[in-house]
């Protein structure tokens, strides 16, 4: 497995992409669960199966590029970015930034580029969940520990680590639509079902006074590079902490316009839609009109 990694980390973007593609398809045609929920969670969300059809192929370019940026970063790799004036202006002013990334385009690339371009003068530190593998870890923490990039696990000591970062006026990123362990959620509309959210993203906001700014990757057809985009988070969240179920419908709600924006890169076969096992049934009234996940 490392020396498929190793081999897709040296091919052309190009290659890497059209790999990427194929792998995707063969999963969706070979497993019929993945299949089943793709499309419950693309009629969920009101789209139309055209329009999502190419997220088929994209699941597979999302894995197929990781070993070349963990391996390389962004260096060699066509990237531009837009929306810079509102990362500009937070930095200028030495306030926090909370980035909400959700599971949509290349991810793995929006930390890098804003590492790349900003992380010498307001630092940013990522979740990440540490693979089992210990050949695997290796080569992922040495991707996502670079200049101005910390990565910190996606546990009680990671979650005080992003304190910290926002406290001394630095940035954090994590992707708000991932589900959750059992306590550290809320019941709240995705796409017009409940799903179980994250309270980390609003709590990390409201205890610290950072600005909370939307950012995706972009991945361009044909290998041509990716487009990192930096938008403003529209609502105001509520400045009471114990307001969690109205703050994680305001991310959720945040995350639906961005998905809804490039429906064709965001992991639809992901399972937004599962309860940790603590955490009890989603409420009956509004899930009994919601096609099933799988």
């Amino acid at each position: 497995m490392e020396t498929l990694l190793r081999v897709l980390a040296a091919l052309p973007l190009a290659w890497v992409h059209r790999l990427g593609t194929l792998a995707g398809w063969l999963t969706y045609g070979g497993s019929p669960t993945y299949r089943r929920r793709f499309r419950a969670q693309v009629a969920q969300a009101g789209v139309a199966p055209a329009d999502a059809r190419a997220a088929v192929g994209a699941a597979g370019r999302m894995v197929a590029e990781l070993p070349r940026l963990w391996r390389h970063g962004v260096a060699g790799v066509p990237l531009r970015c837009e929306g810079t004036a509102l990362v500009d202006a937070a930095v200028a002013a030495g306030r926090g930034i909370v980035f909400l990334t959700p599971h949509l385009g290349c991810f793995e690339i929006t930390a890098q580029a804003y590492a790349a371009r900003w992380g010498d003068r307001q630092p940013i530190t990522v979740l990440y969940r540490p693979a089992r593998q210990a050949w695997l870890r290796a080569w992922v923490s040495g991707a996502r520990d670079r200049p101005g990039l910390t990565a910190v696990p996606a546990d009680l000591s990671g979650v005080r680590g992003m304190l910290r970062a926002l406290r001394r006026g630095q940035a954090v990123g994590l992707l708000p639509d991932q589900v959750p362990p059992e306590g550290m959620g809320v019941w709240a509309p995705f796409f017009g079902r409940p799903a179980y959210t994250m309270t980390l993203a609003a709590r990390l906001v409201q205890q610290s006074g950072a600005q909370p700014i939307l950012v995706w990757g972009e991945r361009l057809p044909g290998g041509a590079g990716y487009v990192v985009r930096f938008e403003a988070f529209d609502e105001v969240l509520p400045a009471e902490v114990e307001a969690q179920a109205e703050s994680a419908a305001a991310v959720n709600r945040a995350m639906e316009r961005l998905i809804r924006a490039c429906p064709g890169q965001y992991l639809w076969g992901y399972h937004r839609y599962k309860a940790p096992r603590q955490a009890g049934p989603a409420p009956a009234a509004a899930a009994a009109a919601a096609p099933p996940a799988d």
